[in-house]
């Protein structure tokens, strides 16, 4: 539970007499580690922290919420899991959706927008791995419509996964690929949300 209280002062106050409460009067263990009198902005509070802004107070995601998105998306997207594009989409979106649902309330445009890029670097980043052989690779990106010396160059390849999805791969497989996939876009669902 979070109390806000105008000073210092009185949050050292209200702390003390709180922790009196809960201890003598309910017999309850009070966790030091979880409790203390700070500013909003440096806590959190079911995911979410607070900050100041122009137009008053707003409500932002906790570093740990971010956190634990990041690594979710890196479970879903690990290349060595041996899942088929069509089942990480699919999870990648449910799982997205609900916690998109839990957290709309949020100021998070800007770290959406990079999840959204870091969630499709990842992907072609597996899709890589699947194509696996020069000649695979050669085939499907002649099948997206690249020049035929482009297929050759990075069919040919040497760089890693990685460095071939956030670079080269990057023009060949863009938004409007993934968005073919059936791939949601995180940003363009919060904005819906928001205006709902």
């Amino acid at each position: 539970r979070n109390i806000y209280v105008r000073s210092q002062r009185a949050g050292a106050r209200v702390m003390a007499s709180v922790r009196d409460f809960l201890q003598e009067r309910l017999r309850l263990k009070v966790n030091e580690a979880k409790s203390a009198v700070d500013r909003p902005s440096k806590r959190k509070f079911l995911g979410f922290s607070m900050y100041k802004a122009k137009g008053g107070i707003r409500i932002r995601l906790a570093p740990k919420t971010k956190q634990r998105v990041q690594d979710r998306v890196r479970e879903l997207t690990a290349r060595s899991n041996g899942w088929s594009m069509d089942r990480r989409i699919k999870s990648l979106n449910e799982y997205l959706r609900g916690w998109l649902g839990y957290y709309t309330m949020a100021d998070a445009k800007s770290f959406l927008e990079d999840l959204d890029g870091r969630i499709r670097g990842r992907l072609r980043m597996c899709l890589w791995k699947q194509w696996k052989l020069p000649r695979t690779k050669l085939r499907e990106l002649r099948a997206l419509g690249l020049p035929d010396w482009v297929c050759w160059e990075f069919a040919m390849s040497r760089k890693g996964y990685w460095r071939m999805a956030s670079g080269p791969l990057n023009r060949a497989l863009g938004n409007a690929y993934w968005r073919a996939q059936g791939l949601k876009s995180l940003t363009e669902t919060y904005l819906n949300l928001r205006q709902a």
